[in-house]
């Protein structure tokens, strides 16, 4: 009998966990496949898993410590993705992508994009920018995107954005007194800086994309 394809959203007080749990499960439910969705921090349900989620909100240095006390946390989300396993971060899960941040302090990402996490500009606009913006991509240029057209609109809450970016990993941006990395990608290694949870219909489409996605080759 073939197995339930087994995603698991990490619980590791980065908060957000339920409307994400929600929002997967609702998306698989839609899709009529047998998926199951679990919240967890159990290094070998991780490890075993077919798609990770690290939802987040809050500050960058607090998510980060927030994973480095769980133990075998940090060992088992390199393992995973170093093995292909489909990675997706939220809002700060996918700051935490990042080389560091620079929140209120310095703090060590996870290091698997280039690039740095600081205050936007903004350049007049208010900060955290909260509300509904567009995303800018090129139509068909990535499966996480399947079914959507450019300027669709998804839902922000974020002061901080990606800095110094290699532009081969982002997919997608916003434009926010300037342009902002709103969706980057290292193989199967992907992140989203709005919330797909809180993304309505955008955000369903995005999340069934990623249950279906499957990276021909992991990041390197």
């Amino acid at each position: 009998m073939k197995q339930p394809l087994r995603v698991v959203v990490i619980d590791y007080n980065g908060g957000n966990l339920a409307s994400a749990e929600r929002a997967f499960r609702y998306a698989a439910s839609n899709l009529g496949q047998d998926i199951d969705v679990s919240v967890t921090n159990d290094p070998e349900t991780i490890l075993q898993a077919d798609r990770i989620v690290l939802p987040g909100q809050g500050a960058f240095a607090d998510c980060m410590h927030g994973l480095k006390n769980i133990p075998q946390l940090l060992d088992v989300l390199e393992k995973s993705t170093q093995k292909g396993t489909p990675f997706l971060g939220i809002c700060v899960g996918m700051q935490l992508m990042a080389e560091r941040g620079l929140e209120h302090q310095t703090t060590n990402g996870l290091g698997w994009v280039s690039g740095e996490i600081k205050q936007m500009p903004a350049k007049g606009l208010p900060l955290p920018q909260m509300g509904w913006n567009e995303l800018q991509f090129k139509a068909g240029c990535h499966p996480l995107l399947e079914g959507l057209e450019p300027n669709v609109h998804a839902y922000f809450v974020h002061s901080f954005a990606l800095t110094k970016a290699d532009p081969k990993d982002i997919i997608a941006t916003t434009n926010y007194g300037g342009e902002v990395p709103a969706i980057i990608e290292k193989g199967n290694r992907i992140g989203t800086q709005f919330h797909v949870e809180k993304s309505q219909k955008v955000g369903l489409r995005i999340i069934a994309n990623f249950l279906n996605w499957n990276p021909t080759s992991n990041f390197s």
